[in-house]
């Protein structure tokens, strides 16, 4: 499998705030839609932010866990989920059929951990 491009990403409820915050620490920028921002470095993807309107921040280590989880972005969704399934993971929650130029599926690793792979549609 190969991975384009590797995207942590931080759920939030100040979209806005968050980004900002990553593209300053960063030296980037910030791609925003409307519940999704992308913090670009050089031109390339390096932190995503997800709109989780009910987020509560982790207190770490004794309170509420951490929430972050890995964007691993694939060539061929099918092989990846192959790999991925082969390695220990398990399907969390399917790509679903959009307009949307990318799609996702959501896996948890062996731990539990989850992580999504993306991909780009093919322009038919």
């Amino acid at each position: 499998m190969r991975i384009n491009h590797q995207v942590v990403v931080f759920d939030a409820a100040d979209l806005t705030v968050e980004s900002n915050f990553w593209a300053g620490v960063l030296e980037g920028t910030v791609d925003a839609d409307h519940d999704w921002h992308m913090v670009m470095v050089d031109g390339k993807p390096r932190v995503g932010v997800q709109l989780a309107p009910n987020h509560v921040p982790p207190d770490w280590p004794d309170g509420n866990p951490q929430q972050v989880h890995l964007d691993l972005w694939v060539d061929d969704i099918d092989a990846a989920h192959r790999e991925v399934m082969s390695l220990g993971a398990t399907l969390l929650k399917a790509g679903e059929d959009s307009d949307e130029p990318d799609s996702f599926q959501v896996y948890a690793d062996p731990a539990g951990h989850p992580f999504c792979l993306c991909w780009v549609k093919r322009q038919h």
